[in-house]
């Protein structure tokens, strides 16, 4: 699977309406539910099921659990390698909160972008803007992704 068919797979998506804990394409995803969605699409069955969770989750115990399963399922990518078409990006809304947003880039460059479920919104794409892409706290790659030209 290539950066290509992740961000044609993503950008099926856009248009989904948001729907918390919700992870189908055309009638509902939360940015969870999004990376759930890509990931049936490309790379199979999901490794696990998430438990319910509500819009704090995490966030009374401080637990940064989102992060924890990002690591045990998708492949972290370090700080220097540069941004790349379809790395999943993992975002802290606030700081001191957890991490909890996740989209998927869908243009690097000069002008990059980012295809998110986001509330009120459903999944669309949006530009990653300088306030999104401060927020960003670890970026993955599916495991699926075959890693070409040089790549890093």
């Amino acid at each position: 699977m290539s950066r290509d068919d992740i961000v044609q797979a993503a950008r099926a998506w856009i248009g989904t309406p948001y729907l918390h804990q919700q992870s189908r394409r055309g009638v509902g995803a939360d940015c969870l539910g999004l990376i759930r969605g890509l990931w049936r699409e490309t790379c199979g069955p999901e490794p696990e099921t998430p438990p319910a969770y509500s819009a704090d989750w995490s966030e009374p115990a401080h637990e940064e659990a989102l992060w924890a399963a990002a690591r045990r399922h998708l492949r972290p990518i370090p700080e220097a390698v540069p941004l790349r078409p379809a790395q999943v990006l993992l975002f802290r809304m606030r700081a001191g909160a957890v991490a909890k947003h996740l989209g998927v880039l869908s243009a690097a460059g000069p002008a990059p972008r980012f295809i998110h479920a986001y509330t009120g919104h459903g999944v669309i794409e949006s530009p990653l803007a300088p306030p999104w892409a401060r927020r960003i706290v670890a970026r993955f790659d599916f495991p699926q992704l075959v890693i070409r030209n040089g790549e890093t």
